[in-house]
């Protein structure tokens, strides 16, 4: 009798263990997700390819299970640009080119960023150009051209992100109308730094403003600006232990392909490469994260190929079987289909072949998932 009471205790127990850890499941499967997005300027698959060749070890590109192809083109033309690819990223709507949060017919139409804002998300913009440049823009601005940099710094004032990083400061404070946006932001409880990365306050926004347009290259000499940018605004987002969104922009890689400068793509890829296992290490310990790495479009038309040099003997053309270099077709962008790499909450959503304003429906329906209902 007090084997078979003792026995029954023990189903019990386990019983109970058993529901715990399904409802722990349960509730971390409604847990919202925060969402990281980067953006790889004009970073096709060559580009990528790039990183397996001209790289140290293994690339973090390698890490991905989950990858898709995205089509690039706008409304307006077959090769998109910039501020209408990301305008799609953003929005879920293509639209013509040097669009920035407008739909083909000029109409603001709201962008995964405000829409999460709404939500109660942080949320959080990291570029090597400046914070008004046409990538960047498209998540917090709404603007019929991407040239129009001063309006668009306007938008920024009334975006309330809570941490942005990059360049752009002349936007702010050298201004055709003389007004004094900065001062405008410190009002809105903002921390300016215009000097360094320096660590981030918690109790308010922060915004970094550290070159009066774009940040220079990595042939310039930029550092590790983008890794460490991104590395300040996850400790920041953890700090205020909420679901957040942050949208990071390698901006270089499509600058390296419009100078045809194969040492500048290359040096751009790496370093992007490397701001992704700073994102992957993040995961590793907040696996309530989805991770998309994607592209505007791809620039140059770049190819990874034979290389090849003048035998001194011969005087002709041979190929050296252990390298391989960069060619480029042309200094434009192109229409070539562009990847797309998932990990996280969410990741399988992200396999396939689709045109590049699905991504964003992709992420609505992974935060659905997460207990995030967007309409």
């Amino acid at each position: 009798m007090n084997y078979h009471c003792k026995s029954f205790n023990l189903k019990g127990v386990a019983l109970i263990f058993m529901l715990l850890f399904e409802s722990l499941l349960t509730a971390q499967s409604q847990k919202p997700i925060n969402v990281i997005f980067m953006i790889g300027d004009g970073m096709g698959v060559s580009q990528v390819t790039s990183a397996f060749y001209f790289g140290e070890g293994k690339p973090n590109f390698q890490n991905f299970k989950f990858v898709g192809l995205s089509e690039t083109s706008s409304t307006s033309d077959r090769i998109t640009d910039s501020a209408a690819g990301a305008t799609a990223l953003s929005t879920g709507k293509k639209t013509y080119k040097r669009a920035i949060g407008v739909d083909k017919d000029s109409l603001a139409i709201p962008t995964i960023l405000e829409q999460l804002q709404d939500k109660g998300y942080k949320t959080g913009l990291v570029s090597l150009t400046s914070i008004t440049h046409a990538t960047p823009a498209s998540y917090y601005a709404h603007i019929k051209d991407r040239d129009w940099h001063e309006d668009i710094a306007l938008d920024f004032i009334k975006s309330d992100v809570d941490f942005a990083a990059g360049g752009g400061l002349k936007f702010f404070s050298k201004r055709k109308d003389k007004k004094n946006l900065l001062q405008d932001l410190l009002n809105k409880n903002y921390r300016i730094d215009t000097v360094s990365l320096s660590k981030p306050v918690v109790e308010k926004r922060n915004l970094y403003l550290l070159a009066q347009d774009e940040l220079p290259n990595k042939i310039q000499g930029r550092k590790d600006f983008l890794p460490e940018a991104t590395q300040t605004a996850l400790d920041y987002f953890s700090a205020e232990k909420k679901p957040f969104f942050l949208m990071v922009e390698g901006s270089f890689i499509d600058w390296g392909g419009h100078a045809t400068d194969a040492d500048m793509m290359v040096k751009e890829v790496l370093d992007f490469d490397k701001t992704i296992g700073v994102v992957m290490n993040f995961i590793k310990k907040n696996p309530n994260t989805l991770l998309v790495v994607t592209a505007d479009h791809e620039t140059g038309g770049a190819s990874i190929g034979k290389f090849m040099e003048k035998d001194a003997a011969t005087g002709k053309m041979k190929e050296i079987k252990d390298k391989v270099q960069v060619n480029f077709i042309d200094n434009q962008h192109t229409a070539a289909l562009v990847p797309v790499f998932a990990m996280g909450r969410g990741e399988e959503l992200f396999s396939g072949v689709y045109p590049n304003n699905m991504i964003y429906h992709k992420l609505i329906e992974a935060l659905k998932k997460s207990g995030i209902k967007i309409k």
